[in-house]
């Protein structure tokens, strides 16, 4: 009886010590694509060794290009928008548009997505992605593309979507970081958060306030006129800027540490490669 008794005392101490241990929990871990790529710009003037690496990740000139403005104001897309359908010269270019949803879950709006082998997001607002696009057959034949290893690029909003955290996703303005409604983007990019046009619009910090919230999720903003190529657990910077990296660490003073163009990250270390 004795013996039992200093087991049982011996058994609840390890209990307790255990639980005073601080969780081991690991990091949310951030990946692209196991197939296909990314190629998520921040906006503005596009190089030619983005769109290059975008349409050669597609398969060449002669593959199958969707190109998606829904982004975009109706004033804009009136007026045939900006450039769809002359998407970096391609000739195989289906552009696909509605602002109802109940549209985008057909099978018949969502077959250009089917034969695909690149898809291409425009600029605008995020938030009418979401209102279109998010949870329907679209989003649906988006995964299936990168999933048959083609390609999905975007820029300004249309880089933003990509992660699996929306940021700037308020209908009332671009400048509100988190929006109750409009917080999940269309994920291609897991356990992110995608800022761009950072240095033009000084929003190198803008970020912080979202990964203080979600401290799983790793920041990354964009340049204009930069882009990253995420394919798997690992991303590379090309084109003419920088990118900003925000973990909730500091680093020299700063919220966030930047790589420049050339420079490989590990997408599941959250260091450089």
């Amino acid at each position: 009886m004795k013996k039992l008794s200093v087991s049982l005392l011996v058994f609840l101490f390890a209990v307790a010590v255990q639980a005073q241990k601080p969780s081991s929990k690991p990091t949310a871990v951030s990946t692209g694509p196991k197939k296909g790529s990314l190629v998520i710009v921040g906006g503005g003037r596009i190089p030619q060794s983005i769109s290059e690496r975008f349409i050669a990740l597609a398969g060449g000139p002669d593959a199958n290009f969707v190109y998606i403005p829904t982004a975009a104001e109706d004033q804009a897309l009136n007026r045939g928008g900006d450039e769809s359908p002359k998407l970096f010269g391609l000739k195989n270019v289906t552009a696909l548009h509605t602002r109802d949803r109940n549209e985008a879950n057909t099978e018949k709006f969502a077959a250009p997505l089917r034969k695909a082998n690149g898809v291409w997001f425009g600029g605008g607002r995020q938030w009418r992605l979401v209102d279109s696009y998010l949870d329907t057959r679209v989003h649906k034949e988006l995964l299936a593309v990168l999933e048959r290893g083609g390609v999905i690029g975007g820029s300004s909003a249309g880089a933003t979507i990509q992660g699996s955290y929306l940021v700037r996703g308020a209908r009332e303005g671009n400048q509100i970081m988190m929006a109750k409604g409009y917080e999940i983007g269309l994920g291609f990019l897991k356990n992110t958060a995608i800022d761009q046009h950072i240095n033009t619009r000084k929003r190198e910090n803008d970020l912080t306030e979202v990964i203080r919230a979600h401290p799983e999720l790793l920041g990354v903003g964009l340049y204009e006129s930069t882009a990253i190529v995420a394919q798997g657990d690992k991303f590379e910077v090309i084109g003419d800027g920088k990118v900003a990296i925000t973990d909730g660490k500091e680093y020299d003073g700063k919220k966030y540490y930047l790589l420049s163009v050339g420079e490989r990250f590990d997408l599941k270390a959250r260091a450089k490669s």
